[in-house]
């Protein structure tokens, strides 16, 4: 978590050197007030986008993408993103760099900050991107680790507000595991005042350090009905994430009654949306037909991905400027 701190003189030296940089680690790296604005700015960059409109403030700007984790849409918004907004992008694999071969994190953020301008990287263990930032000259952007996703956020919280208006005070249902996703719900009810509520089966809760930060805001509960009760929002993601493949035969019988349906969805408001995060696994986590059903936002939501991001770089690298 953020606030671990360094336990070399070395690394103490280092944070002090770079301490100025602006890095999107977990959604509590920036304020409410910054949150909402990335927002905004994500709506007017995608009119922008609609109109064809020319705008490319990072002209000659180089994120590298260093990925860990395979992905669709991390990988193509991101590498998209830079090249609308006049930038490129470098798309870097464990088998394409020295940190495939064991190169110290340390080292590669060293390096690699000092030649690009903005780093994303999306990995298994959180640390690694708390190490990296830790060392790094230049923005670093978590695009996903096992803990926390929170471009995944700043995209749904968009697509809420250009269907709904703001989700402050509203009610959101998360169902299934207690994993990244949720973690970064968590986060996301604290930064922009929402109740959430979520339903997973014991043995799979979030992280009781979140939980137990956020009670006023975060309620835990088994059943999925209960928790749909009156939300404005319910979402969800697959049972059995990257790395936990071996799990998803136990994991189906674990969750088996925590599909999101269109049954479950009218026992929440009449005005309910629905979003996941995808892939989705058709049958399991959800139903067959979900994603097509009208309360479903899920193709917005994946679009936005696009648009936020390339807000967040913008906000990021204007710091630098």
């Amino acid at each position: 978590m953020r606030d671990q701190r360094p336990s070399t003189p070395l690394r103490w030296c280092i944070l002090k050197e770079v301490s100025n940089v602006r890095h999107f680690l977990t959604l509590l790296d920036l304020t409410s007030d910054e949150l909402n604005w990335v927002i905004e700015r994500a709506t007017e960059l995608k009119r922008f986008q609609q109109r064809q409109q020319l705008h490319e403030p990072l002209k000659n700007r180089v994120l590298g993408m260093i990925f860990e984790k395979s992905s669709t849409r991390t990988r193509v918004s991101f590498e998209a993103g830079m090249a609308q907004l006049g930038g490129s992008a470098i798309f870097l694999s464990p088998r394409d760099t020295q940190l495939g071969r064991g190169e110290p994190i340390e080292d590669s953020a060293r390096v690699l900050s000092r030649m690009v301008d903005v780093i994303m990287i999306r990995t298994f263990d959180h640390d690694t991107v708390e190490r990296f930032s830790a060392f790094s000259q230049v923005p670093v952007i978590n695009a996903l680790t096992d803990d926390f996703h929170p471009c995944q956020l700043l995209a749904d919280m968009q697509t809420y507000r250009e269907h709904r208006g703001s989700i402050q005070g509203k009610t959101v249902a998360w169902i299934g595991d207690g994993n990244n996703m949720c973690h970064s719900y968590i986060n996301a009810a604290r930064q922009f005042d929402f109740q959430l509520r979520i339903a997973t089966p014991e043995g799979f809760e979030p992280s009781t350090h979140l939980l137990d930060s956020n009670r006023d805001r975060v309620q835990l509960l088994r059943s999925p009905e209960q928790a749909v009760q009156g939300a404005d929002m319910v979402t969800t993601d697959v049972w059995a994430s990257m790395g936990q493949e071996d799990e998803q035969q136990q994991r189906q019988q674990q969750f088996a009654d925590y599909q999101v349906s269109e049954a479950l969805l009218d026992e929440a408001n009449d005005d309910v949306i629905f979003m996941h995060c995808l892939p989705a696994h058709r049958g399991e986590e959800i139903s067959h037909t979900l994603l097509d059903d009208r309360r479903s936002v899920v193709w917005d939501q994946a679009e936005n991905r696009l648009h936020a991001q390339k807000a967040l770089l913008e906000f990021l690298l204007s710091q630098e400027d």
